[in-house]
């Protein structure tokens, strides 16, 4: 079982539940794009992650993401069906570490986890999660993540 912790500064502990087979096809997902950034959605109920939906990067880009709109249309739609919610956006760095860019910080609009995969060469994938709050001083927080079953 992987496990990557992380703390809160001046907040109750927050964690994000991912199955296994979730967290392992979420790291393949990155894998396998050794140039550009991948990026994808995981959604569940309370902390818990019931489904990935991988996505497409529309930027096509070694420093940038954007999931494609009409993909995104189309998870959102699942979402409303199926009662779950966007819990946690996951995107790759490539040859990169598990930090929020400057733009990343810009980016993030969403109150959800956002998980960040660092490829560092030959080095094994670097994971870590993060609440991103950009009016903050201080936007960024580490969160807890980990992988059950």
């Amino acid at each position: 079982m992987e496990q990557v912790t992380g703390s809160i500064r001046g907040h109750q502990p927050f964690g994000l539940e991912i199955p296994s087979g979730i967290y392992e096809d979420m790291l393949s997902h990155a894998e396998g794009d050794s140039k550009n950034e991948v990026c994808g959605i995981l959604a569940g109920q309370g902390s818990r992650v019931e489904r990935i939906f991988r996505g497409k990067n529309s930027d096509r880009s070694s420093v940038s993401y954007e999931l494609d709109p009409r993909q995104q249309l189309e998870i959102e739609k699942e979402l409303a069906k199926s009662g779950m919610r966007m819990l946690a956006i996951y995107h790759s760095h490539p040859m990169g570490q598990a930090y929020p860019s400057p733009k990343d910080i810009q980016l993030a609009v969403w109150d959800v986890v956002y998980i960040i995969i660092g490829l560092p060469g030959d080095k094994n994938p670097q994971v870590r999660a993060f609440r991103i709050c950009g009016e903050k001083t201080n936007p960024v927080e580490e969160v807890l993540l980990k992988t059950t079953y």
